[in-house]
């Protein structure tokens, strides 16, 4: 299924994704006669997706899904959690080899943006790129995991930009400043759930900027897979339920290329994740203070 957090005027709702059309909160308690929370993250992890999911497909789903803006669906995970240098064809580009081990990155959770929006750049930033990942979201907390439990704490997927500052991580040194703008985390449409995807590492993934592809590669070229990523982060930190982690990006970026093409604004940023989603974003360079 598909699952998305939408705006309605001013009123914040979620609801059930089916083609065009989506089932609301309201819609899914009027149906089903189950009362469910407010909050998308109670819905979707305190038991309740659970006790509604085998009704959801029997809703009539009355809405249109373009009456509403689509919002990025976690609104406030505790961690994101970013990887670095995951895909072979990436490493390779960079001259590296990938490593071993998960190189992560921590994303604030203000850095988060939703699909039709605009990734917001200041002016100081000369080197704006992007990175297409799939990123998991962790439906139970957990520590310690095995590869073959770390399947079971996976709720479902996205699309995620993880838009990154060239110019201030060669400044820096190091990745999180480059990375953690406001509006820098473009993530959704919507959370595909983890049963409606038969391989998450056989999918196809694409970046256009303006029409013309930048990326295209497949989850294949992981280097660390999915299940040692969460077993492998799980044993340094305790994985909580809404924790968005993202998997790497492939070869393409514009990151150390000699004649580096980086977003400018006006930009038009469509990023597709096969059976995951599209997510579409506009560049907007700002003047800053």
């Amino acid at each position: 299924m598909k699952i998305a957090r939408l705006l309605n005027g001013n009123n914040e709702t979620y609801g059930i994704v089916k083609g065009d059309k989506v089932a609301t909160k309201d819609e899914i308690t009027y149906e089903t006669g189950v009362p469910i929370p407010q909050s998308i993250k109670d819905f979707l992890f305190d038991g309740w997706f659970e006790e509604v999911k085998d009704q959801l497909d029997k809703l009539p789903y009355a809405e249109n899904i373009s009456k509403f803006k689509i919002l990025n669906p976690i609104p406030n995970p505790n961690k994101i959690i970013c990887l670095a240098f995951n895909y072979t064809d990436h490493a390779e580009e960079q001259g590296l080899t990938a490593p071993e081990d998960p190189a992560i990155v921590i994303k604030p959770r203000t850095a988060l943006n939703s699909t039709d929006s605009e990734i917001i750049c200041p002016d100081f930033v000369t080197q704006l790129d992007y990175e297409v990942e799939l990123a998991m979201i962790i439906g139970k907390n957990c520590k310690n995991v095995s590869e073959e439990q770390a399947k079971e704490m996976i709720f479902g997927y996205m699309v995620f930009n993880d838009v990154s500052a060239r110019d201030i991580q060669s400044k820096d040194k190091q990745f999180t400043r480059g990375k953690s703008f406001d509006t820098f985390a473009p993530c959704g449409p919507w959370i595909t759930t983890a049963d409606e995807i038969n391989d998450p590492q056989n999918l196809k993934l694409t970046t256009k900027i303006n029409g013309e592809t930048r990326q295209n590669s497949s989850t294949s070229k992981m280097f660390i897979k999915i299940p040692e990523i969460v077993s492998k982060i799980s044993k340094v930190m305790t994985l909580e339920k809404g924790d968005i982690i993202s998997t790497g990006t492939p070869a393409g970026v514009m990151l150390n290329k000699p004649n580096a093409v980086f977003l400018k604004d006006g930009d038009k940023v469509e990023m597709e994740i096969e059976n995951v989603g599209i997510l579409r974003n506009t560049i907007k360079i700002v003047k800053s203070n």
